[in-house]
């Protein structure tokens, strides 16, 4: 194995964001019991923010990106995993404060490590990546609160982007009617595709929240925050539930608490960096089950490690539909 490796590499030099992709020495990976060869990694969100330095998410410099990756173990001193094995990687500060998988060669401490699903491929599982994993999640806590697909719309917000798109074809497979919420009405026909029974704008839920509005849905999964998540607490039905994963408008929530104290909904936070390692395997082992996996060619383009900047300034702009899927 060669002692470098190729890398996208965010770094400050005084005081100045800089981007490269160069050769990167594994002596300098950080300490982890497992080494694997990345086969394919994606540009998230979170990636997004931390590659254009829009965000501070990375903590340390210099720093690989990249939140997720799949590929082979190439060296293992973990019980868990041996040499040859497939693995994923979601999450747990990797890409923030751990070097990442927009690189050739990742290590990582194995308990942040799960097995390939024998369903997917390395590039299915970047397909579905962490925005997927989320979405099931966030589909997983739903059923928990006791939502059916029997009980009424379920609103998608955010619908075109990563965790949207999953979540509605999830959700649609099992058996839900989903209405996808979006600021971008010429992806119509793609969220059909994926299982949308009807769309409405971004704008219906963009206004000042009242405390109460009419009863829409039985539940929902969002992704953007802000005015929009507490417009939609709003017209939730009594007892229904809302899993709320992302921020992409905004971290406030200007609502009130009449939703919960008078209609009796609830409000989980879905986090996919720290969820426990039970949880995230019972998660991928849902998609595995779950998920129509042809839908996926559908969600998911392909890119170089030399067209990740460009993607990241393009997915904070919120012009990437779906998932970007980065071949490394």
């Amino acid at each position: 194995m060669s002692d470098t490796f190729t890398a996208l590499v965010v770094d400050r030099l005084e005081d100045k964001h800089c981007v490269e992709i160069r050769d990167f020495a594994q002596a300098d990976l950080m300490d982890g019991d497992v080494t694997v060869t990345v086969k394919h990694s994606t540009v998230n969100y979170k990636d997004g923010l931390a590659i254009t330095g829009k965000a501070p998410i990375v903590r340390r410099f210099p720093l690989i990106p990249g939140i997720d990756f799949s590929g082979r173990v190439t060296a293992s001193s973990n019980e868990t995993f041996t040499v040859g094995d497939c693995v994923i990687l979601n999450g747990w500060g990797v890409g923030e404060q751990h070097h990442g998988g927009l690189a050739q060669v990742a290590r990582v401490p194995g308990k942040w490590l799960v097995p390939l699903p024998a369903a997917f491929t390395t590039f299915q599982a970047m397909a579905i990546g962490t925005a997927g994993y989320t979405a099931m999640l966030c589909v997983m806590a739903l059923e928990d609160a006791g939502l059916t697909s029997g009980a009424g719309e379920i609103l998608v917000t955010g619908a075109s982007g990563g965790v949207g798109s999953v979540a509605i074809s999830l959700l649609s497979q099992l058996g839900y009617s989903v209405i996808a919420c979006t600021g971008r009405p010429q992806e119509e026909s793609y969220l059909r595709q994926l299982g949308a029974r009807d769309l409405i704008s971004r704008e219906e839920l963009s206004g000042s929240p009242k405390p109460l509005g009419k009863m829409r849905w039985a539940g929902a999964v969002d992704a953007v925050g802000s005015k929009v998540l507490a417009n939609v607490l709003s017209q939730i039905h009594y007892g229904g539930a809302v899993a709320a994963c992302g921020l992409a408008q905004g971290i406030d929530l200007p609502g009130s608490v009449a939703p919960f104290i008078l209609r009796a909904v609830k409000l989980i936070g879905v986090d996919s960096v720290q969820c426990p390692m039970p949880r995230r395997k019972q998660a991928w082992e849902r998609l595995a089950r779950d998920l129509d996996v042809k839908k996926l060619e559908a969600i998911a383009q392909r890119a170089s490690l030399s067209e990740v900047p460009e993607l990241a300034e393009e997915i904070v702009a919120g012009k990437i539909r779906g998932r970007v899927v980065v071949d490394i």
